[in-house]
Order: structure tokens, then sequence, then C-alpha cells
């Protein structure tokens, strides 16, 4: 379990959204799947939702920015002290900016990009908003990662615009490392040339803690959602890839809930 009720180092994915036409229809999909209280915000924040476990914020449900064929995603947010600084690291490195920084309300600051791989992503800069504050427990975000079809370049990238460090974990099936600034893993980048149909495109992945991730399938099914990848035992957990039923992409991880004692 991690709790967290200050700002996220600079480069930590701090928070993750589901832009989405149907808010209803989402509240009611995550809140079965992950025990989800959801909490409509004011007025003036346009129908955003906060979700919560125990009463801590662990996602976002909101509209979709941008035009109405935008498809239904999860978006990963990298922190960030400094919004506008790291929106020009972003376009020095090679990326592009979608969305320049703006402010939300007193909440944060925040920016949409893409990488040079294609994956977009947001950066925030915490206000009152400081991001995910509770982790790794069911229900909540346990992992983040970049995946692409270039790994060098968008390893560069990053290196460039948030001063990650990576650790090689490759295999001969699959280019991937674990990135950090200081410490600890804070999530993962790799290659989807050799695990993706040519089709997949560049994109940042949020796996959900779940206790058992058989049964979160089952409800995903249940529901109205996809496997994307059916469930495959891996050293870190039980693992599968679904999507929801508006075709949001996700990833489910099983661990153990922290004990109450």
């Amino acid at each position: 379990m991690v709790l967290r009720d200050t700002a996220w180092d600079a480069g930590t994915p701090c928070w993750v959204d589901l832009g989405t036409d149907d808010l209803a229809r989402a509240k009611t999909f995550y809140g079965t799947i992950f025990g989800w209280e959801t909490i409509d915000g004011p007025p003036e924040s346009g129908g955003y939702v906060m979700c919560e476990v125990g009463g801590r914020p662990v996602a976002g449900i909101g509209p979709k920015m941008g035009p109405p064929e935008m498809p239904t995603v999860w978006t990963t947010y990298l922190a960030t002290q400094d919004a506008d600084a790291t929106a020009a690291k972003i376009t020095a490195a090679g990326g592009h900016i979608l969305a320049p920084p703006f402010d939300v309300m007193d909440v944060g600051r925040m920016s949409v990009a893409v990488d040079p791989g294609g994956a977009a992503f947001g950066i925030w800069q915490s206000g009152t908003h400081t991001g995910i504050r509770l982790a790794n427990e069911p229900g909540a975000v346990c992992w983040n990662e970049n995946m692409s079809r270039d790994f060098e370049a968008n390893k560069t990238f990053y290196q460039a615009a948030f001063g990650y460090e990576y650790d090689d974990m490759s295999n001969a099936d699959l280019s991937y490392a674990t990135f950090k600034t200081t410490g600890n893993p804070l999530g993962g980048i790799g290659d989807l040339s050799t695990v993706a149909p040519p089709q997949t495109p560049a994109h940042w992945m949020t796996y959900f803690a779940v206790s058992d991730t058989d049964e979160a399938l089952a409800a995903v099914t249940r529901l109205g959602g996809n496997v994307m990848r059916p469930a495959w035992d891996s050293p870190y957990g039980r693992m599968a890839v679904v999507s929801d039923d508006q075709g949001a992409v996700f990833a489910l991880m099983s661990v153990a809930a922290a004990s109450s004692e």
C-alpha cells in the first residue's frame, strides 16, 4: 500500500483519468469492477468525477477533451513542479503539445502532450489536488507503462523531458526497462513490436490492482467489456488486458490487500 497526501515528485505518474462520452455508464462500470465511490465535482468542473477508495482519490472520470470522434481512453499524468517549463522541454525533446498548459480552477495546472512514438499523456502541476492518494491496493493504480515502436527514441525523449534513468529488463522476447528519477522504479517503458499486432498504437497503459484477476475479468465481460489479452501469471501478479464497455483499454493486476491489523 502507498498512501500520499502531498505532491508527487517530478516525473512520477501521479494521476489517471478517463475521457468518455457517457459518464453515467463509466461510473457504473468502474464502480462495479473496483468498488469506487464516485464524487461529482461542482458545476464549474464541467462534469468531472473523482473516484475514491476508502475516501482517498484514485482516479478521475470526465467528458472527452477534443472532437467527438476521439476514442474513450485512460490518460496517465506525469507530475511536474512547473507545467510551462516541462511543456517547453517536451517540445525541445521532439514531443508535441496538444493542449498548452492551463489552470484547472485552483486544483492544478495541466497540459496534454504526445511523445515521439505517438503516445498521448498529461502533465500535472498540483494545486489543491495532489493526485493519487492511494496506490498498490485493490481498486487503485499499481503500475503505468509507455509502449511504442521506437523503444530507444522514446527512452531518449523521456530522459530529456523528465530526467528518467533506466534499469533494463529486456529479454529475447521483449525490450523493456523500468524508469526512475531517484530510488525505486516509477513505471515501465517498452517496445510494442514483438508483443502486439501492427495495428496496436503507441500508448500509456494504466494497471489497476485487483484482489482476484479472474473474478475481475468475469465482471468486465458481464458488464459489456472485452478481454484484449487473457489472464497470465507473472512474477509480479496475475495480469490481464481488457477494455471497458465504451472501448477504453486498461490492465488488471492481482495484488494482496494490505492487512488491517
